[in-house]
């Protein structure tokens, strides 16, 4: 868990996209290298831009996957989580529990 708190952390957490490739690390049990490629080839964005603050900024406002400071009408908490799991192909086990209960 230190390494991928770190590896968020480097790359802005929820500023940027540090939340997002923690996640696959975490998910699919790769690097920090092929994760970062992972979320951009996903995002449509280079590598470099995922630790650009204005690039991903726009970005996840523009795919409502969630953004450090609250706008109104924009994907917050689970409904985020939601989003991020089906952009980035991945299984969020409070989103699948989620749509267990729902019978999604």
């Amino acid at each position: 868990m230190s390494l991928a708190h770190y590896a968020a952390s480097g790359l802005g957490g929820l500023r940027t996209s540090g939340d997002l490739v923690s996640r696959v690390m975490m998910n699919k049990k790769t690097g920090i290298d092929e994760s970062k490629e992972y979320v951009a080839d996903k995002l449509d964005v280079s590598v470099a831009d995922l630790s650009d603050v204005f690039v991903m900024r726009e970005l996840r406002e523009d795919m409502d996957i969630g953004v450090i400071t609250s706008v109104p009408g924009c994907a917050k908490g689970i409904e985020a989580k939601a989003r991020i799991a089906k952009v980035l192909d991945l299984e969020i086990p409070s989103v699948k529990r989620l749509e267990n209960k729902l019978d999604i």
